[in-house]
């Protein structure tokens, strides 16, 4: 905490020295008035402070978004942490269906993070809203950690400063907890929180991937895009040359193939249209912003340009096409299809086997 800069990180009025817990402007205005973070880190530095890890012992609790999984997790992890084993926790369970079967989640999040390079000692499924797979968590962690401390890393909006406070109401004494906000940038360096029996656990900065949607848009239309509550998935039966808009915020061209269904993996804030694909580009200018929402108004105007992603879904099996950030879409036929994706240039768009098919 420092009182002299307020443009600087820890600042806090001398006024405000006596309230309990003792919270630096920052934090204040982001938890009371939902303000967005004014000072951040830029990628080099939150490198750097990953990379640091590579020079202690201890256990690296990963944390990924379910709702986007290619989005969150962090590449080559294992080049910046070195020799310390890693725990890889799924979090945001409860956006899902009760039906699914978690089992294969399980799998399909084996299967995935090994595709990825990475060699995780154990996973764990977990919604850190709202508590659920805490007690096998706590298990691996103390297991594992080998009586050193624990690192806890992730992207932006992980659910990082979430999961980490439900350990603080079960494992510590201590009175205050987290900042928690939806804006890139909360967690500035790293934080050590002292547990029961001389553990700690070390918050570090979320890395700020700029090709998730989440990151290019404004913070009201972020609001929107994240899940508060359990996803509703949505069901089209299309034809060859139809397509649907997600808000002003990416479409899909299913340009060839038999008739199929496509089931919608997305916040339910999202307006989805359908429309036939010779009509796409004149409603797309016409009524982006207002029937196409969100964003909404000049907002959606001050998007990048879409770019186009081909993708000709092999016949076989179910596959899901995913939009870092936004969601993804099932695609449910197996007979094949040619898709296009269009979203802003930048926004990674990838082809991957069916998480829930």
């Amino acid at each position: 905490m420092q009182t002299e800069e307020p443009g600087k990180i820890g600042y806090i009025p001398e006024k405000a020295l006596q309230r309990s817990p003792l919270v630096c402007q920052r934090c204040f205005r982001i938890r009371h008035y939902n303000e967005s973070a004014q000072v951040t880190l830029d990628q080099g530095q939150f490198l750097r402070i990953l990379n640091g890890i590579s020079d202690k012992r201890a256990l690296v609790v990963h944390i990924v978004d379910l709702f986007d999984f290619e989005g969150s997790l962090i590449g080559g992890l294992h080049r910046f942490v070195g020799n310390n084993p890693v725990l890889l926790v799924v979090n945001k369970l409860d956006l899902l269906p009760q039906s699914v079967n978690w089992n294969r989640v399980r799998n399909w999040v084996q299967h995935q993070a090994k595709e990825s390079g990475l060699k995780p000692v154990d996973i764990v499924l977990v919604s850190a809203k709202h508590g659920k797979g805490f007690d096998e968590l706590a298990e691996k962690m103390s297991r594992r950690r080998d009586g050193h401390d624990i690192y806890i890393v992730g992207a932006t909006n992980s659910g990082k400063s979430t999961l980490i406070n439900q350990l603080i109401r079960r494992f510590s004494d201590l009175e205050t907890e987290l900042t928690v906000s939806r804006y890139p940038g909360t967690t500035l360096d790293l934080i050590h929180i002292p547990l029961v029996e001389g553990e700690s656990v070390i918050d570090t900065p979320g890395i700020v991937y700029p090709y998730r949607m989440t990151e290019i848009v404004d913070p009201h239309t972020v609001n929107k895009l994240l899940p508060e509550k359990t996803i509703k998935p949505i069901v089209y039966q299309l034809d060859a040359r139809q397509t649907l808009f997600f808000g002003a915020l990416a479409r899909m061209d299913f340009v060839q193939g038999e008739h199929q269904s496509f089931t919608c993996y997305v916040s339910n804030a999202v307006t989805i249209h359908r429309t036939k694909l010779e009509r796409a580009d004149a409603l797309y200018a016409e009524h982006r912003g207002g029937l196409l929402e969100p964003p909404e108004g000049e907002r959606a105007a001050s998007l990048p340009p879409f770019t186009k992603h081909t993708f000709r879904i092999p016949p076989g099996r179910k596959h899901d096409l995913s939009i870092s950030g936004l969601g993804w879409i099932q695609v449910n036929g197996t007979s094949g299809a040619l898709v296009d994706i269009y979203a802003p240039k930048g926004i990674r768009v990838t082809l991957r086997p069916s998480l829930l098919g």
